[in-house]
């Protein structure tokens, strides 16, 4: 076997195929990337209830170039468990990946397989660490998405509920736990953003390679602005809370000075899981489209993306395709974290409702300036965010801790 070539098994927490939301774009980019680099790759999932997946209608071809097997787990809340875990130091969202049908296969693929790296994507699977130590002589990585127990203490700040905001709060506490001690487990770590890789940094004496998410720029090609509607846009899985609650500030808070102001503006919103309330909405100009077939094709059809994110951590993959495509985006300061934008050059930045109202009246004023954002935009992913460039940093990498 070639030096070089690496067999790399990738311990997923939902499949990335098909890649139609954040966390399985992040993950299939590195997956498809390694494999085209000539890597062997084996792809281990989870299939959810929140997440679930035909196994039958993944492509052949797909299958091929990833070997990927799935295991459903059912990461339902379980409200009797859910209450007892607030007298445990015990983080509860870990522990709902934990299951005998996993770690079977985990140990069935180990047997049959000899591995270079095994590669955790978010750190929900790494109660297998103890696993692959113990069946394989492979190097562990973590590729962190998020600092996640960041996501939920947001989450926590902005709840309104005393009693929802001390649960969450709970849950942000034995997460940060389990999160600071679980990584001196890993052979090395490979956060999303520069940011995160210092807190990683401050916990580990092992590698840490901050590796940006990273788009083909041959298949996401740049967009005119003449063929897309002046619009605005949001698309993201609803069925992630700082979506969700992004979305419902926007609406309340911004919406009714946008209608009373620019009343012939649309907002377009599309993704997986609309919540009811939003499905019920009924607002002037507010589409509500819900999933939608092709992500690349609606983003191209509208000219102005927004990202009103008040939690969350890592990195916005839909902000990264959006300005691949030289949308011109408007983000508060979480949402756009991670990627290397100046406001005003390739970027809105508004992180309260006169700046984002501020914001929406000058790119609808000034239409060139929406192309000239985009186009900004467009070039810093070109710069930045490269897939093949990326791929190249991550192997060597792993060469590094092999």
């Amino acid at each position: 076997m070639d030096k070089d070539k690496l067999k790399i098994l990738f311990i997923c927490n939902k499949s990335p195929w098909p890649a139609s939301e954040g966390g399985p774009i992040a993950m299939n980019q590195l997956i498809e990337g390694l494999a085209d680099a000539g890597h062997d790759i084996k792809v281990l999932a989870i299939n959810t209830n929140k997440y679930s997946v035909d196994a039958n209608q993944i492509p052949s071809a797909y299958r091929q170039k990833t070997n990927i097997e799935l295991v459903y787990v059912n990461l339902a809340i379980k409200p009797i468990p859910a209450f007892l875990n607030l007298f445990t130091n015990n983080s509860y969202h870990v522990e709902r990946f934990i299951t005998r049908d996993f770690e079977n296969k985990l140990i069935e693929i180990l047997e049959r397989n000899t591995f270079d790296i095994v590669q955790i994507e978010t750190l929900f699977q790494s109660p297998y660490i103890n696993t692959i130590r113990k069946y394989s002589d492979a190097k562990i990585v973590l590729r962190a998405h998020n600092i996640e127990h960041l996501i939920w203490k947001r989450v926590a700040e902005n709840q309104k509920n005393p009693l929802k905001k001390f649960y969450i709060s709970h849950l942000a506490k034995t997460l940060e736990l389990y999160e600071k001690n679980i990584v001196k487990d890993y052979d090395g770590v490979v956060p999303i953003t520069k940011k995160d890789a210092e807190f990683f940094n401050n916990l580990t004496d092992k590698p840490v390679l901050p590796l940006p998410f990273g788009v083909d720029l041959d298949k996401i090609q740049s967009q005119n602005n003449a063929e897309s509607e002046l619009a605005m846009f949001h698309i993201g899985s609803m069925n992630w809370m700082p979506n969700e609650e992004g979305i419902k500030w926007f609406i309340d808070e911004v919406w009714p000075q946008v209608e009373a102001q620019l009343p012939e503006v649309k907002l377009y919103l599309a993704g997986r899981e609309m919540p009811e309330w939003l499905n019920k909405l009924n607002r002037k100009n507010i589409i509500v489209v819900g999933e939608v077939e092709n992500a690349h094709n609606f983003i191209k059809s509208k000219a102005i993306s927004i990202a009103p994110l008040f939690s969350g951590s890592g990195i916005r993959i839909k902000i990264i395709e959006s300005m691949a495509m030289a949308r011109a985006v408007i983000s508060t300061t979480i949402g756009a974290e991670g990627i290397n934008v100046k406001s005003g050059e390739n970027i809105l930045i508004a992180d309260n409702k006169k700046d984002f109202l501020e914001a929406i009246r000058l790119l609808f004023s000034k239409p060139d300036l929406v192309v000239e954002i985009g186009n900004n935009a467009r070039l810093l992913i070109e710069k930045e965010h490269n897939t093949k460039k990326i791929i190249s940093k991550l192997e060597a990498f792993y060469q590094q801790i092999l």
